[in-house]
């Protein structure tokens, strides 16, 4: 059995797994995020331990540690340069690892392992070259091609979410305006619902929400919209466009297989595709005929990080 650990650094939690050569994680730890990198890597240091041991293995027997970090990371050097949301800033997480740990060791940006997951060993393992967004609180993206992952320049690339949309747009967080992320995250969705629920208030999704309009979430307007609300089905209209929009840019410049969406809003699953699929096929220049892409929602759910992280070894 060819054994690898996977590690998903997250804001809250860092979740370590023992991941077997089919892609089934076996064992599964998780610690609370600590306050700085060096407690976070001594926890992460303990993970590591008590895999083996509670499988009875050695190190020796590991093929190798693959870790998935949000921020800014370089996968050549193995440094985290910049995880705001920790304060993390120049962390040689990969070096830190090898101290302790003499097996191969990658990094690479939680985003992009999760599109390697759901390539490797998901929705899109039949597929040569697919590409992903996930739509959480802000829009993460992920390009794997000929079955490997292209992460661009110093591991810099796959910023998929921060392609203007509108230069005239909402600030994004990223210092720029109108970006893909400021129209399809979980984030944008919920202010748009709650922009078309103040414009409206006789809209069912007042009934939903208890009244209470910071019970809004990324499910509000899809499940009103399901049950014919007007007001709901504008604003689901309207996120489609936003997401077939930008999800058509990258269809015309990379022609993929496949693309996957992630995060919360894609458990809304073929009642999502199947409309970002008649969009594209009704406006996508060259799209009828081209090769189709298949738009599919990502099968691995959390467990995609650890499983990524571990595909990096492969």
């Amino acid at each position: 059995m060819d054994w690898t650990i996977g590690v998903d650094i997250g804001g809250m939690s860092i979740k370590a797994g023992l991941v077997d050569d089919n892609g089934k994680i076996i064992k599964e730890c998780r610690e609370k995020t600590a306050p700085n990198a060096d407690a976070c890597i001594k926890n992460l240091l303990n993970q590591i331990n008590f895999l083996l041991d509670s499988n009875q293995l050695t190190i020796k027997e590991i093929s190798g540690i693959g870790v998935g970090c949000p921020g800014a990371v370089s996968p050549d050097t193995g440094i985290v340069d910049f995880l705001p949301n920790l304060g993390w800033v120049n962390v040689p997480l990969v070096k830190k690892i090898q101290e302790v740990f003499e097996v191969p060791v990658k990094i690479a940006n939680d985003a992009s392992v999760a599109a390697l997951a759901e390539a490797t060993y998901g929705v899109a393992k039949e597929y040569n070259n697919c590409l992903m967004f996930t739509l959480g609180t802000g829009v993460g993206g992920g390009m794997v091609l000929d079955k490997k992952l292209y992460d661009g320049g110093y591991g810099r690339g796959g910023e998929l979410g921060h392609i203007v949309l509108d230069i005239n747009g909402e600030p994004c967080t990223c210092g720029r305006r109108g970006c893909v992320e400021t129209f399809v995250s979980a984030t944008a969705l919920i202010k748009q619902t709650k922009r078309a629920m103040l414009s409206d208030k006789d809209s069912a999704m007042w009934r939903y929400c208890e009244g209470n309009i910071e019970k809004v979430s990324g499910k509000t307007a899809f499940e009103c919209a399901k049950n014919g609300d007007k007001t709901a089905q504008k604003v689901v209209d309207d996120y489609v466009m936003y997401l077939s929009e930008s999800i058509m840019s990258f269809l015309n410049v990379f022609r993929p297989d496949a693309f996957i969406l992630g995060g919360g809003i894609s458990l809304q699953g073929k009642y999502l595709t199947d409309k970002v699929t008649e969009y594209c096929e009704r406006f996508d220049y060259g799209y009828k005929s081209a090769p189709k892409t298949k738009i599919l929602c990502a099968s691995l759910g959390n467990d995609a990080g650890i499983i990524g992280a571990s595909a990096l070894i492969k």
